[in-house]
C-alpha cells in the first residue's frame, strides 16, 4: 500500500512540468505591441491610439514610425499613459544615412534596441547580398552599441531563406555577424513562411534572439520565399498554423527579452483582443 502511495506521489510530482509545459504556465505576461498593427490610427491619432492600445493591458510598443511627432512629443504621450517603447524600428537608409539621427531618436524614445526588417534588394536574394548585408549590420550596431548604447537587431522576413551550404543564407547572416553588435528579432510568420522551423532555430541560435514578432499564418496559405503575403493571412494568434505553445516555450528557453503582437490585416478590432485572450489563456 505505502509503495503504490509513493508511486503515486513521484508520478505526480514528475508530472507536474511536464504538465506547466503542455499546458499554462507558458506565457505568464502580457505581450508588448507593434505600432504597425495600429498603422491607420496612429496616423490619424497617435494619443487616442495609444490609449485603444493601453485599453488592452498593454505598455510596451516597438515604434517603427513616428507618425508625425517628434521622439521627444511621443516619449511624452508614452510617459503620461505609463507607457514605453522598448524597441525602434526604422528603414535600411536610416541607418547607411542618417544613423545618429536614429540613436538620438531610440535613446530619447527610452528603446533599449533598434531594429530594421527589410534588406533592400531586388529578384531573390543572394550571397553577395548576404555577405554586403553582414558587413553593414557590424558596422550598424558597432556604431549604436559604442556611441548610443543600444543593440541593434535584424527582423526576418523570409526572403532570407534561400538555401544556401547546408542551412539558409538566413544562417550565414547570423554565424558571420558579430554577436556583441548584431542580434536578432524573430517574425514567427516570416520564419515559418519560407518554410523554416522557428523552434530549430530559436535552440540553434538561443540568445542572438532578443525580440519576438508574434503573429499566426491563416490556414491552408502555403508559404514561398518572397518574403511577401496577402495581409490578410495574418489571423489571430492560436487560430493558424504556427505551434505557439511550442516556439514560446523555445523563445523562453533562448532567452527572448520582448514578445510584441503583430497583426497586419484589416481586422484588428476583433483580432487582437483574441489574441490576447489566446496569450492569457497560456499563463498559469
Amino acid at each position: 500500500m505505502k509503495k503504490s502511495v509513493f508511486t503515486l506521489l513521484f508520478a505526480v510530482l514528475v508530472a507536474v512540468p511536464l504538465w506547466a509545459q503542455k499546458g499554462k504556465a507558458i506565457f505568464p505576461e502580457m505581450p508588448g505591441m507593434v505600432s504597425y498593427t495600429y498603422r491607420n490610427s496612429f496616423q490619424k491619432d497617435v494619443a487616442a491610439t495609444l490609449d485603444t492600445i493601453k485599453a488592452l493591458g498593454i505598455t510596451d510598443m516597438e515604434f517603427s514610425n513616428l507618425f508625425g511627432k517628434t521622439a521627444q512629443e511621443l516619449r511624452k504621450l508614452l510617459d503620461e499613459r505609463g507607457m514605453k517603447c522598448s524597441s525602434f524600428g526604422v528603414g535600411y537608409p536610416d541607418l547607411t544615412d542618417k544613423i545618429d539621427q536614429v540613436g538620438q531618436n531610440a535613446k530619447t524614445l527610452g528603446a533599449q534596441y533598434v531594429r530594421v526588417a527589410w534588406i533592400p534588394h531586388k529578384g531573390d536574394f543572394t550571397l553577395d547580398m548576404a555577405k554586403q548585408t553582414v558587413a553593414d549590420f557590424n558596422q550598424f550596431g558597432k556604431t549604436l552599441k559604442d556611441k548610443y548604447g543600444l543593440t541593434f537587431c535584424y527582423h526576418n522576413h523570409g526572403f532570407e531563406f534561400q538555401p544556401h551550404g547546408e542551412g539558409t543564407l538566413f544562417d550565414y547572416i547570423v554565424q558571420n555577424t558579430d554577436p556583441k553588435y548584431v542580434s536578432f528579432e524573430m517574425d514567427i510568420l516570416w520564419t515559418y513562411f519560407p518554410g523554416a522551423d522557428p523552434v530549430a532555430l530559436l535552440n540553434k541560435y538561443g540568445n542572438r534572439f532578443k525580440l519576438m514578432h508574434l503573429k499566426d499564418l491563416k490556414k491552408g496559405v502555403q508559404g514561398n520565399l518572397s518574403g511577401g503575403t496577402d495581409k490578410d493571412n495574418d489571423v489571430a494568434l492560436g487560430t493558424g498554423q504556427l505551434d505557439l505553445p511550442a516556439i514560446l516555450i523555445a523563445a523562453r528557453k533562448a532567452g527572448v527579452k520582448h514578445y510584441y503582437i503583430e497583426d497586419e490585416s484589416g481586422h484588428i478590432a476583433t483580432q487582437v483582443p483574441q489574441s490576447i485572450a489566446y496569450l492569457k489563456s497560456l499563463r498559469k
